[in-house]
């Protein structure tokens, strides 16, 4: 259900803006749609967990407001993320 370390590296390195970049925006919302769809199969198998239902509301929250952060500063990392992520916006 969690990120393994591994994974999220790689998430990372994927998505980072320098080598050792692990607070950018690109990289928030990249590790936190990598935890939105792990709790979307959850719920596949656990359709009655409410309790990790909210948190995955706050999971999606955070992710809008990376997103609108990232939209007011740079309109055109912005656009590359959602592409690359397959988010629709």
């Amino acid at each position: 259900m969690s990120i393994t370390t591994e994974s999220k590296k790689g998430i990372m390195a994927t998505y980072a803006r320098t080598q050792q970049d692990t607070g950018s925006p690109e990289v928030q919302v990249a590790l936190l749609t990598e935890r939105i769809k792990n709790l979307t199969e959850h719920f596949k198998v656990h359709p009655k967990d409410v309790h990790s239902r909210r948190g995955l509301l706050m999971l999606v929250a955070a992710r809008r407001s990376h997103l609108n952060y990232l939209k007011k500063r740079a309109a055109q990392r912005y656009a590359s993320l959602i592409q690359s992520l397959g988010l629709r916006h």
